[in-house]
């Protein structure tokens, strides 16, 4: 056994071997990989943050798909992380070896920003299509709420690597929504921009990177269009927060107009039925930038 593949029948030195390969190292020969899986059941008896410090280990590694196959391969990954361990060899699309979930994940991972929460949630962000295909009888197949319950997945995970609190809601949120933006089209309002804008909050970034990441179709041209759409989603958002800076949706003096209309005195109450409109504009529900008897007018019946 060469020296530079031995893990001394450890389950530690199966972790660091994993991570030297994903830097570079040639991938041990069948009969290591062999011995590897008899030692694999064993890492679940280490220490979380050793677990994922490793894993975390592979997916920022230049030669990340290689270590990942390697995990697979050593029996590393069924032991760990057996929700990854299911999406192996299971199929997106009939007949299709490229859409096979795990062949994609591995993309995906490799096509992210450096940046370790976008890398776990790439890794883990399709875990829930494996309970949720459904295979029709035209030959398509459906994945109905895969990103919701890829969430749930995620849960249980996370307490079992010991990610805390910040990180595991961090990527729950990254998992829960990496298709919205993919979703987007030039025929969305400012209303349904500006909404999606205020939903993903401070994690826009990174869902964005995530959204550029998860495009691994081969058909020419598609990934560039689909990168293309997100910059063009990107754009649209920071021109909203340009102009609402300069000119808010609603118009200046509402509040008072809504006391006068309907002889309420100054209160919480005044804020929140302002807050009625904003939603309704978030909404699409009214227009933006209207005089304030438009915004009056809506609120009658809600008194």
């Amino acid at each position: 056994m060469a020296s530079h593949w031995s893990f001394g029948d450890s389950p530690v030195g199966l972790l660091d071997l994993a991570v030297a390969v994903a830097q570079g190292a040639q991938p041990p020969p069948p009969e290591i990989s062999a011995a590897a899986r008899s030692v694999a059941p064993s890492l679940v008896e280490l220490p979380a943050p050793r677990i994922r410090a490793a894993i975390e280990g592979v997916i920022m590694a230049r030669s990340l798909e290689v270590g990942l196959q390697w995990m697979h391969d050593a029996g590393i990954l069924g032991a760990v992380l057996p929700e990854l361990e299911a999406t192996v060899d299971f199929s997106q699309e009939a007949g299709r070896r490229h859409k096979d979930v795990w062949e994609h994940t591995k993309q995906v991972v490799l096509q992210s920003v450096p940046n370790p929460l976008v890398r776990w949630a790439a890794l883990l962000h399709d875990i829930g299509k494996v309970p949720t295909r459904v295979m029709l009888p035209d030959g398509k197949v459906t994945f109905h709420r895969h990103a919701e319950i890829g969430a749930r997945m995620w849960e249980p995970i996370a307490r079992r690597l010991g990610f805390d609190k910040a990180m595991r809601q961090q990527i729950r949120f990254l998992v829960l929504h990496h298709l919205r933006a993919n979703a987007y089209a030039p025929s969305w309002t400012d209303a349904a921009v500006r909404r999606f804008d205020h939903e993903m909050g401070e994690h826009l970034d990174d869902l964005l990177d995530l959204s550029r990441a998860d495009v691994t179709s081969r058909r020419p041209g598609r990934r560039q269009e689909a990168v293309r759409n997100i910059h063009a989603l990107k754009e649209r958002i920071l021109a909203i927060r340009e102009l609402d800076a300069r000119v808010p949706p609603l118009p200046p003096g509402l509040g008072n107009a809504i006391m006068e209309s309907f002889g309420l005195p100054p209160s919480k109450r005044i804020g929140d039925l302002r807050k009625l409109c904003e939603e309704a504009v978030e909404r699409g529900e009214l227009e933006e930038r209207r005089d304030a008897p438009y915004y009056v007018e809506f609120l009658r019946d809600k008194i």
